[in-house]
Protein backbone atom coordinates (compact mmCIF):
# COMPACT_ATOMS: atom_id res chain seq x y z
CA UNK A 1 0.00 0.00 0.00
CA UNK A 2 1.17 3.49 -0.60
CA UNK A 3 0.84 7.13 1.11
CA UNK A 4 -1.15 9.38 -1.01
CA UNK A 5 1.09 12.81 -1.29
CA UNK A 6 1.76 15.16 -3.96
CA UNK A 7 4.69 13.79 -4.74
CA UNK A 8 2.94 9.99 -6.23
CA UNK A 9 0.83 11.81 -7.98
CA UNK A 10 3.53 13.77 -9.82
CA UNK A 11 5.91 10.61 -9.74
CA UNK A 12 2.49 8.68 -12.04
CA UNK A 13 1.87 12.02 -14.06
CA UNK A 14 5.32 11.34 -15.33
CA UNK A 15 5.07 7.52 -16.26
CA UNK A 16 5.14 7.34 -19.97
CA UNK A 17 3.60 4.17 -20.65
CA UNK A 18 0.78 2.91 -23.53
CA UNK A 19 -1.27 1.12 -21.53
CA UNK A 20 -1.93 2.42 -18.01
CA UNK A 21 -4.89 1.07 -16.03
CA UNK A 22 -6.99 2.50 -13.63
CA UNK A 23 -9.33 1.41 -11.29
CA UNK A 24 -11.63 3.35 -8.28
CA UNK A 25 -14.01 2.08 -6.27
CA UNK A 26 -15.75 2.46 -2.18
CA UNK A 27 -14.82 -0.28 -0.10
CA UNK A 28 -16.65 -0.96 3.48
CA UNK A 29 -14.74 -1.11 7.03
CA UNK A 30 -17.01 -3.43 8.51
CA UNK A 31 -18.49 -7.16 8.06
CA UNK A 32 -20.58 -7.45 6.62
CA UNK A 33 -20.64 -5.23 4.60
CA UNK A 34 -17.20 -5.76 3.51
CA UNK A 35 -18.15 -9.23 1.93
CA UNK A 36 -19.37 -7.24 -1.64
CA UNK A 37 -15.82 -5.47 -1.76
CA UNK A 38 -13.90 -8.21 -3.66
CA UNK A 39 -16.90 -8.80 -6.05
CA UNK A 40 -17.64 -4.99 -7.13
CA UNK A 41 -13.49 -4.83 -7.70
CA UNK A 42 -13.56 -8.08 -10.10
CA UNK A 43 -16.09 -6.70 -11.85
CA UNK A 44 -14.30 -3.55 -12.77
CA UNK A 45 -11.65 -5.85 -13.42
CA UNK A 46 -14.26 -7.67 -16.39
CA UNK A 47 -14.77 -4.15 -17.24
CA UNK A 48 -10.69 -3.30 -17.95
CA UNK A 49 -10.43 -6.55 -19.61
CA UNK A 50 -13.42 -5.39 -22.18
CA UNK A 51 -11.44 -2.28 -22.73
CA UNK A 52 -8.24 -3.98 -23.03
CA UNK A 53 -9.70 -6.46 -25.83
CA UNK A 54 -10.72 -3.70 -28.11
CA UNK A 55 -7.32 -3.05 -29.03
CA UNK A 56 -5.20 -5.94 -27.87
CA UNK A 57 -5.12 -9.84 -28.06
CA UNK A 58 -7.25 -11.98 -25.47
CA UNK A 59 -3.24 -12.88 -24.13
CA UNK A 60 -2.15 -9.38 -24.13
CA UNK A 61 -5.01 -8.57 -22.06
CA UNK A 62 -4.70 -11.88 -19.60
CA UNK A 63 -0.94 -10.37 -18.89
CA UNK A 64 -2.09 -7.02 -18.31
CA UNK A 65 -4.42 -8.00 -15.84
CA UNK A 66 -2.14 -10.61 -13.99
CA UNK A 67 -1.46 -8.15 -11.00
CA UNK A 68 -5.19 -7.03 -10.87
CA UNK A 69 -6.01 -10.55 -10.20
CA UNK A 70 -3.45 -11.47 -8.11
CA UNK A 71 -4.21 -8.45 -5.70
CA UNK A 72 -7.86 -9.38 -5.51
CA UNK A 73 -7.32 -13.04 -4.46
CA UNK A 74 -5.75 -11.20 -1.19
CA UNK A 75 -8.15 -12.26 1.32
CA UNK A 76 -6.11 -9.98 3.92
CA UNK A 77 -6.49 -6.92 2.09
CA UNK A 78 -10.25 -7.40 1.92
CA UNK A 79 -10.14 -7.93 5.62
CA UNK A 80 -8.70 -4.48 6.68
CA UNK A 81 -10.33 -2.04 3.87
CA UNK A 82 -11.24 1.81 4.49
CA UNK A 83 -13.75 3.77 2.13
CA UNK A 84 -12.14 3.92 -1.01
CA UNK A 85 -9.60 1.85 -2.84
CA UNK A 86 -7.50 2.97 -5.70
CA UNK A 87 -5.43 1.02 -8.12
CA UNK A 88 -3.16 2.11 -10.95
CA UNK A 89 -1.20 -0.26 -13.20
CA UNK A 90 1.32 -0.29 -15.95
CA UNK A 91 4.34 -2.45 -17.24
CA UNK A 92 6.00 -2.32 -14.29
CA UNK A 93 4.37 0.09 -12.07
CA UNK A 94 1.01 -1.34 -9.85
CA UNK A 95 0.01 0.88 -6.93
CA UNK A 96 -2.78 0.65 -4.65
CA UNK A 97 -4.33 3.30 -2.58
CA UNK A 98 -6.41 2.82 0.70
CA UNK A 99 -8.56 5.81 0.86
CA UNK A 100 -10.00 7.12 3.96
CA UNK A 101 -13.24 8.63 2.18
CA UNK A 102 -15.66 6.99 -0.99
CA UNK A 103 -14.90 7.15 -3.97
CA UNK A 104 -17.12 6.51 -7.47
CA UNK A 105 -16.71 3.04 -9.11
CA UNK A 106 -14.05 3.78 -12.34
CA UNK A 107 -12.70 1.27 -14.42
CA UNK A 108 -10.60 3.42 -17.44
CA UNK A 109 -7.82 2.03 -19.59
CA UNK A 110 -5.87 4.71 -20.90
CA UNK A 111 -2.68 6.02 -22.34
CA UNK A 112 -1.74 8.14 -18.73
CA UNK A 113 -3.13 7.34 -15.04
CA UNK A 114 -5.97 8.68 -14.35
CA UNK A 115 -5.25 10.59 -11.03
CA UNK A 116 -8.62 13.45 -10.69
CA UNK A 117 -10.10 11.07 -7.42
CA UNK A 118 -6.76 11.34 -6.07
CA UNK A 119 -6.21 15.18 -6.64
CA UNK A 120 -9.61 15.52 -5.32
CA UNK A 121 -8.75 13.62 -2.16
CA UNK A 122 -5.67 14.89 -0.88
CA UNK A 123 -6.13 18.58 -2.19
CA UNK A 124 -6.03 20.80 1.28
CA UNK A 125 -9.66 22.54 0.15
CA UNK A 126 -12.80 20.86 1.46
CA UNK A 127 -10.34 18.10 3.93
CA UNK A 128 -8.33 18.16 7.43
CA UNK A 129 -5.97 16.61 10.18
CA UNK A 130 -7.68 16.97 13.71
CA UNK A 131 -5.43 16.24 16.71
CA UNK A 132 -6.90 15.28 19.57
CA UNK A 133 -4.48 15.98 22.31
CA UNK A 134 -4.06 15.05 25.92
CA UNK A 135 -0.96 14.49 28.15
CA UNK A 136 -2.22 10.89 28.43
CA UNK A 137 -3.57 10.16 24.95
CA UNK A 138 -3.47 11.23 21.00
CA UNK A 139 -5.82 10.51 18.21
CA UNK A 140 -5.45 11.31 15.06
CA UNK A 141 -8.25 11.62 12.07
CA UNK A 142 -8.99 13.15 8.18
CA UNK A 143 -11.50 14.54 7.68
CA UNK A 144 -13.86 16.37 4.70
CA UNK A 145 -16.90 17.78 4.72
CA UNK A 146 -18.83 14.63 4.71
CA UNK A 147 -16.71 12.06 6.77
CA UNK A 148 -14.27 11.68 9.37
CA UNK A 149 -12.11 8.65 9.76
CA UNK A 150 -9.70 8.11 13.01
CA UNK A 151 -6.22 6.74 11.86
CA UNK A 152 -3.68 5.42 13.60
CA UNK A 153 -0.83 7.99 14.14
CA UNK A 154 2.87 6.96 12.96
CA UNK A 155 4.72 4.36 15.11
CA UNK A 156 7.18 6.63 16.50
CA UNK A 157 4.75 8.73 17.63
CA UNK A 158 4.21 8.66 21.86
CA UNK A 159 1.21 8.12 22.75
CA UNK A 160 1.58 9.60 26.52
CA UNK A 161 3.63 12.39 28.37
CA UNK A 162 5.30 9.60 30.14
CA UNK A 163 7.14 8.10 26.87
CA UNK A 164 9.09 10.53 25.20
CA UNK A 165 10.83 10.03 21.24
CA UNK A 166 11.38 6.93 20.37
CA UNK A 167 9.81 5.59 24.04
CA UNK A 168 12.23 6.86 25.85
CA UNK A 169 11.24 7.78 29.70
CA UNK A 170 11.94 11.38 30.26
CA UNK A 171 14.70 11.79 33.46
CA UNK A 172 12.77 14.34 35.12
CA UNK A 173 9.70 12.86 35.08
CA UNK A 174 10.82 9.41 36.14
CA UNK A 175 12.72 11.22 39.14
CA UNK A 176 9.24 12.89 39.82
CA UNK A 177 7.42 9.22 40.04
CA UNK A 178 9.77 7.72 42.10
CA UNK A 179 9.96 10.77 44.49
CA UNK A 180 6.16 10.24 45.43
CA UNK A 181 3.74 8.47 43.11
CA UNK A 182 2.48 10.16 39.95
CA UNK A 183 1.99 12.78 37.68
CA UNK A 184 -0.21 14.91 40.28
CA UNK A 185 0.55 13.56 43.38
CA UNK A 186 3.47 15.55 44.91
CA UNK A 187 5.75 16.22 48.02
CA UNK A 188 4.12 17.37 51.40
CA UNK A 189 6.18 20.52 51.28
CA UNK A 190 5.95 23.85 49.11
CA UNK A 191 9.15 23.20 46.90
CA UNK A 192 8.53 19.60 46.31
CA UNK A 193 4.89 20.49 44.94
CA UNK A 194 6.84 23.24 42.58
CA UNK A 195 9.91 21.53 41.93
CA UNK A 196 7.22 18.64 40.41
CA UNK A 197 5.31 21.31 38.94
CA UNK A 198 7.87 22.54 37.17
CA UNK A 199 8.88 18.87 36.41
CA UNK A 200 5.55 18.31 34.52
CA UNK A 201 5.19 21.68 32.86
CA UNK A 202 8.54 20.88 31.46
CA UNK A 203 7.37 16.96 30.35
CA UNK A 204 4.71 18.64 28.52
CA UNK A 205 6.20 20.97 27.03
CA UNK A 206 8.39 18.61 25.69
CA UNK A 207 5.94 16.21 24.85
CA UNK A 208 3.51 18.57 23.00
CA UNK A 209 6.70 20.35 20.81
CA UNK A 210 7.38 16.50 19.87
CA UNK A 211 4.07 15.84 19.02
CA UNK A 212 3.60 18.78 16.76
CA UNK A 213 6.99 17.99 14.92
CA UNK A 214 5.51 14.52 13.86
CA UNK A 215 2.40 15.66 13.10
CA UNK A 216 3.84 17.90 10.77
CA UNK A 217 6.57 15.54 9.05
CA UNK A 218 4.15 12.40 8.66
CA UNK A 219 0.96 14.45 7.88
CA UNK A 220 0.38 17.94 7.43
CA UNK A 221 3.30 18.54 5.21
CA UNK A 222 3.14 15.76 2.95
CA UNK A 223 -0.89 16.25 2.11
CA UNK A 224 -0.97 20.30 2.73
CA UNK A 225 -4.39 19.75 4.70
CA UNK A 226 -5.49 22.35 7.84
CA UNK A 227 -4.88 21.19 11.12
CA UNK A 228 -7.44 21.32 13.93
CA UNK A 229 -6.56 21.22 17.58
CA UNK A 230 -9.04 19.75 19.82
CA UNK A 231 -7.54 19.56 23.32
CA UNK A 232 -8.98 21.03 27.04
CA UNK A 233 -8.20 24.82 27.02
CA UNK A 234 -5.40 24.87 29.15
CA UNK A 235 -3.33 22.82 26.56
CA UNK A 236 -3.92 25.00 23.20
CA UNK A 237 -1.54 27.91 24.37
CA UNK A 238 0.73 25.50 25.37
CA UNK A 239 0.69 23.96 21.79
CA UNK A 240 0.16 26.61 20.04
CA UNK A 241 3.63 28.08 21.56
CA UNK A 242 5.85 24.93 20.99
CA UNK A 243 4.24 24.31 17.31
CA UNK A 244 5.72 25.12 13.92
CA UNK A 245 3.21 23.51 11.69
CA UNK A 246 2.05 26.37 9.49
CA UNK A 247 -0.85 24.57 9.31
CA UNK A 248 -2.42 24.44 12.12
CA UNK A 249 -5.28 26.33 12.88
CA UNK A 250 -4.72 29.74 15.11
CA UNK A 251 -8.17 28.60 17.13
CA UNK A 252 -9.21 25.18 17.60
CA UNK A 253 -12.11 23.27 19.69
CA UNK A 254 -11.88 23.44 23.49
CA UNK A 255 -12.86 20.14 24.67
CA UNK A 256 -11.04 16.60 26.36
CA UNK A 257 -11.22 14.45 23.01
CA UNK A 258 -11.59 11.34 25.25
CA UNK A 259 -14.38 9.30 24.87
CA UNK A 260 -16.04 11.29 22.59
CA UNK A 261 -17.71 9.98 19.61
CA UNK A 262 -16.35 10.14 15.90
CA UNK A 263 -19.85 11.39 14.89
CA UNK A 264 -20.15 14.08 17.48
CA UNK A 265 -16.46 14.94 16.52
CA UNK A 266 -17.32 15.43 13.08
CA UNK A 267 -20.19 17.59 13.53
CA UNK A 268 -18.21 19.83 15.32
CA UNK A 269 -15.61 19.64 13.37
CA UNK A 270 -16.87 20.24 10.17
CA UNK A 271 -19.04 23.48 11.88
CA UNK A 272 -15.71 25.11 12.48
CA UNK A 273 -13.79 23.93 9.58
CA UNK A 274 -16.62 24.83 7.46
CA UNK A 275 -16.28 28.76 6.66
CA UNK A 276 -12.78 27.98 6.36
CA UNK A 277 -13.53 25.95 3.30
CA UNK A 278 -16.35 28.13 1.52
CA UNK A 279 -14.17 30.88 2.23
CA UNK A 280 -11.18 29.50 -0.14
CA UNK A 281 -13.75 28.21 -2.89
CA UNK A 282 -15.31 31.65 -2.57
CA UNK A 283 -12.03 33.10 -3.19
CA UNK A 284 -10.89 31.00 -5.73
CA UNK A 285 -13.70 31.51 -7.51
CA UNK A 286 -13.70 35.34 -7.58
CA UNK A 287 -9.70 35.21 -8.61
CA UNK A 288 -11.50 33.17 -11.90
CA UNK A 289 -14.69 36.03 -12.33
CA UNK A 290 -11.89 38.66 -12.21
CA UNK A 291 -9.56 37.41 -14.62
CA UNK A 292 -11.58 36.41 -17.04
CA UNK A 293 -13.21 39.90 -17.08
CA UNK A 294 -9.61 41.03 -17.45
CA UNK A 295 -9.11 38.40 -20.30
CA UNK A 296 -6.84 36.56 -18.07
CA UNK A 297 -9.23 33.97 -17.22
CA UNK A 298 -11.40 31.72 -19.44
CA UNK A 299 -13.36 28.50 -19.70
CA UNK A 300 -13.36 27.60 -23.28
CA UNK A 301 -12.10 24.27 -23.45
CA UNK A 302 -10.12 25.12 -27.00
CA UNK A 303 -8.51 28.19 -25.12
CA UNK A 304 -7.43 26.73 -22.00
CA UNK A 305 -5.93 23.50 -24.10
CA UNK A 306 -3.50 26.28 -26.04
CA UNK A 307 -2.73 28.54 -22.74
CA UNK A 308 -2.42 25.01 -20.95
CA UNK A 309 -0.15 23.79 -23.77
CA UNK A 310 1.81 27.29 -23.45
CA UNK A 311 2.62 27.14 -19.80
CA UNK A 312 -0.01 29.70 -19.34
CA UNK A 313 -2.35 28.81 -17.22
CA UNK A 314 -2.04 29.59 -13.23
CA UNK A 315 -5.03 28.02 -12.32
CA UNK A 316 -7.07 25.20 -13.69
CA UNK A 317 -10.41 24.60 -11.58
CA UNK A 318 -11.84 21.12 -12.97
CA UNK A 319 -15.76 19.74 -11.99
CA UNK A 320 -15.41 16.42 -9.61
CA UNK A 321 -18.19 14.88 -10.95
CA UNK A 322 -18.05 15.35 -14.68
CA UNK A 323 -16.53 13.55 -16.90
CA UNK A 324 -15.76 14.20 -21.14
CA UNK A 325 -14.79 10.99 -23.09
CA UNK A 326 -12.70 13.19 -25.44
CA UNK A 327 -8.95 13.85 -25.85
CA UNK A 328 -6.84 16.94 -27.42
CA UNK A 329 -5.99 15.67 -30.86
CA UNK A 330 -3.92 19.25 -31.50
CA UNK A 331 -1.66 20.86 -28.92
CA UNK A 332 -1.31 23.92 -31.22
CA UNK A 333 -4.74 24.50 -32.20
CA UNK A 334 -6.50 23.10 -28.96
CA UNK A 335 -8.50 20.46 -31.24
CA UNK A 336 -10.39 17.85 -29.49
CA UNK A 337 -12.04 14.61 -30.58
CA UNK A 338 -14.91 12.60 -28.73
CA UNK A 339 -14.65 9.25 -28.13
CA UNK A 340 -16.01 6.21 -25.81
CA UNK A 341 -14.36 6.19 -22.48
CA UNK A 342 -14.28 2.38 -23.03
CA UNK A 343 -11.63 3.28 -25.76
CA UNK A 344 -7.94 2.01 -24.48
CA UNK A 345 -6.35 5.61 -25.83
CA UNK A 346 -9.11 7.90 -24.19
CA UNK A 347 -9.27 9.32 -20.51
CA UNK A 348 -11.58 12.04 -19.48
CA UNK A 349 -10.34 15.29 -21.15
CA UNK A 350 -10.32 17.41 -17.47
CA UNK A 351 -8.42 15.03 -16.08
CA UNK A 352 -6.06 15.31 -18.81
CA UNK A 353 -5.98 18.78 -19.10
CA UNK A 354 -5.10 18.63 -15.41
CA UNK A 355 -1.82 16.88 -16.04
CA UNK A 356 -0.73 19.10 -18.80
CA UNK A 357 -1.19 22.04 -16.53
CA UNK A 358 0.10 20.56 -13.47
CA UNK A 359 3.44 19.24 -16.18
CA UNK A 360 3.71 23.15 -16.96
CA UNK A 361 4.18 23.91 -13.14
CA UNK A 362 0.24 25.40 -12.61
CA UNK A 363 -2.00 24.53 -9.78
CA UNK A 364 -5.27 22.40 -10.30
CA UNK A 365 -8.25 22.21 -7.87
CA UNK A 366 -11.36 19.62 -8.20
CA UNK A 367 -14.05 21.29 -7.05
CA UNK A 368 -17.75 20.15 -6.61
CA UNK A 369 -20.54 20.70 -9.48
CA UNK A 370 -22.50 23.02 -7.15
CA UNK A 371 -19.60 25.35 -6.84
CA UNK A 372 -17.99 25.49 -10.33
CA UNK A 373 -17.94 28.99 -11.53
CA UNK A 374 -18.62 27.55 -15.14
CA UNK A 375 -20.88 25.54 -16.87
CA UNK A 376 -18.03 23.50 -19.53
CA UNK A 377 -16.80 21.28 -16.43
CA UNK A 378 -13.46 23.61 -16.49
CA UNK A 379 -12.21 27.41 -15.72
CA UNK A 380 -8.74 27.96 -15.81
CA UNK A 381 -7.23 31.61 -14.32
CA UNK A 382 -4.05 32.59 -17.07
CA UNK A 383 -0.38 33.64 -16.07
CA UNK A 384 -0.71 36.31 -18.92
Amino acid sequence: MNTLTKELIIELQAEKHKVCLSLYMPTHRSHPENLQDPIRYKNLVKQLEGSLLQKHTPAEARAFLEPFEAFGDDSEFWNHTADGLAVLSADGVFETIIMHGSVEEMAMVADSFHTKPLRQYLQSVGHYHVLGLSLHDIRLFEGDRHTLVEIEPVLQTPKDIEEGPEGEIPEKQTAASSSGGSLGEGRDTRSGNNEKKDDIDKDAERYFRFIANVIYENYSRPTGWPLLLVALPEHHSLFQKVNKNPLLLPEGIGISPAGISIEKLKDLAWEFMEPEYLSQLDKLVGRFLQAKANGKGSDDMKEVAIAATEGRVDTLIIEADRMIAARITNLVTGNTQKKDLLNPKVDDLLDDMGELVTKMGGQVMVFPTDKMPSETGLAAIFRY
